[in-house]
């Protein structure tokens, strides 16, 4: 039986040995050395540092910061750097924040852009979910920043079934890419220390929940927290109630009852708690304590096991369980906001000033250098967020349909008015479900869009878009998301290749 790994944690380890061994920083003699985890962020760095810093990417070009690992060498290099910045809001890998955060010189800084860019003017947007299923969308979450407990965004926090009283057995799964299924809690052989799963703090996953016979369950689950070796925090634990091919109704002492919408069974950092993270009654996600939540897992739920040996631990071919779906396919671990914020012009206006400062503290004597090449490129930016919105404007406004490879152009359709109607998957590191091209055909052919867009660094993802859009007769077009490729080499080029092909794919005459 295979159980979730504790990805990076060898490598962190080893570094931070590395990091205690490195030479002192070389700002004040010769270059401040900046390391960034993408090329987008080390090209706003150049910009503002000029011939005062080198800027470096982690993430190599046409690379995905979504499921990038870390390698020694890596570790590395940010053991050397005077200065590290990361975009996180959980773009990247957690292992990556992990390695840098281990590694990362005591003195240094070590700045989050995207989390910190809101004090400089950014504005953010909600990662929206709404699959519309006619079952509950049952996750797990991490909630609350938990700093009064030394928490830090390279943390871990284990979540672990520790207690199981139902029917018939429980299997807590996710189906990665090609079907293959990662358990994170089963029953059937008893619930022990490997029925455990970590998450990076602010995030949520989405996961299978098979029940293999129909009654009343109560799950219980046991929190703690992870801050380095050999520091872990106990936190809270809950007792949740599910309801399998019964009236959730007839449950004593359980007054919401979720049936439908997205819930997280969720740890807050900050309080210990356990509960459920639910828009259940509302339309807006709440918490709801874990005694007062009946969870309905209705017969329209009925499943049947896979001839596969890789399912067998549902039971044998051909047997039911009642089943809530993951939804959506494949590895998908994000946080509650759309970490893409460069995608409007004004964001990463706010990034490089937020660069400036940070280069100005760590560097004070080319403060007026600093301050000079950042005035200068943020004209420079004005000039393109004036551009890229004129383009888009003379898009007509019916034809401002963005369908992409996948959902990393909030920002873009909400600074430039556009609309994005579809993608292929929310996260690029997962794969599309049958239900989800037959969502995006439809769409595609409703509006009748004469373009759909891929990224250069995702093309393996775009193979459903492509023979979608083929087979609609629809033209495919190239937008440029989280990375550079040998075309677009800076971030302005970026952006305006976006928007002169927004205009060249969806204009009038498209």
């Amino acid at each position: 039986m295979s159980r979730r790994p504790g990805a990076g944690l060898a490598l962190t380890a080893a570094a931070a040995v590395l990091a205690a061994c490195s030479a002192g920083p070389a700002a004040g003699g010769g270059a401040v050395r900046v390391v960034a985890t993408t090329e987008i962020l080390a090209d706003l760095v150049h910009a503002v540092g000029g011939n005062r810093v080198t800027a470096a990417s982690i993430v190599p070009s046409g690379g995905d910061p979504h499921s990038y690992e870390p390698t020694p060498r890596d570790a590395a290099k940010v053991a050397e750097a005077d200065v590290t910045f990361t975009n996180h809001l959980l773009l990247e890998e957690h292992a990556l924040i992990k390695t840098i955060d281990a590694n990362a010189r005591p003195g240094t800084p070590n700045v989050s852009l995207a989390e910190a860019a809101e004090t400089y003017g950014a504005s953010v947007i909600p990662l929206v979910e709404d699959i519309g299923l006619d079952v509950a969308w049952l996750g797990l979450a991490v909630r609350g920043d938990g700093k009064a407990r030394g928490a830090t965004r390279a943390s871990d926090v284990r979540l672990s079934a520790t207690k199981l009283d139902g029917p018939g057995a429980v299997a807590v799964y996710l189906t990665e890419a090609l079907g293959q299924p990662e358990i994170y809690f089963d029953s059937a052989d008893g619930l022990d220390a490997a029925d455990t799963t970590t998450l990076p703090p602010a995030a949520h996953t989405h996961l299978n929940w098979a029940f293999g016979k129909p009654g009343v369950y109560r799950l219980t689950l046991s929190a703690q927290l992870a801050t380095g070796p050999g520091r872990t925090t106990d936190l809270g634990s809950g007792t949740f109630t599910f309801a399998v091919g019964v009236d959730p109704h007839t449950v004593p002492d359980r007054p919401v009852v979720i049936g439908t919408g997205h819930t997280d069974l969720a740890v807050d950092l900050d309080t210990g708690q356990v509960y459920a993270y639910t828009d259940a009654g509302t339309g807006q996600q709440h918490a709801v304590p874990a005694d007062q939540v009946v969870i309905d897992v209705p017969n329209r739920a009925l499943e049947t096991v896979p001839d596969d040996p890789r399912f067998a631990f549902l039971g044998p071919p051909g047997t039911s369980v009642h089943q809530l779906p993951q939804a959506v396919l494949g590895k998908h671990v994000h946080g509650e906001i759309d970490p893409h914020l460069w995608e409007d012009v004004r964001n990463a206006k706010a990034y490089v000033q937020l660069i400036r400062d940070t280069l100005k503290q760590r560097d004070p004597a080319g403060a007026t250098t600093y301050d000079d090449n950042a005035r200068a490129y943020l004209a420079r930016l004005d000039e393109l967020d004036t551009y890229v919105r004129g383009r888009i404007a003379q898009i007509p406004k019916d034809r401002r349909q963005l369908i992409t490879t996948h959902d990393a152009f909030g920002y873009l359709a909400k600074a430039y008015d556009m609309t994005v109607a579809g993608f292929v998957v929310p996260n690029p590191a997962q794969e599309p479900s049958a239900d989800q091209v037959r969502k995006l055909t439809e769409t595609i052919r409703n509006l009748k869009v004469p373009a759909v867009f891929a990224e250069p660094n995702l093309k393996q993802r775009a193979t459903v878009l492509t023979q979608v859009a083929g087979d609609l007769h629809v033209r495919v077009c190239r937008l440029y998301g989280d990375a550079f490729d040998e075309t677009a080499r800076s971030y302005v080029d970026m952006m305006r290749h976006n928007a002169d092909e927004l205009h060249r794919c969806l204009g009038a005459a498209a």
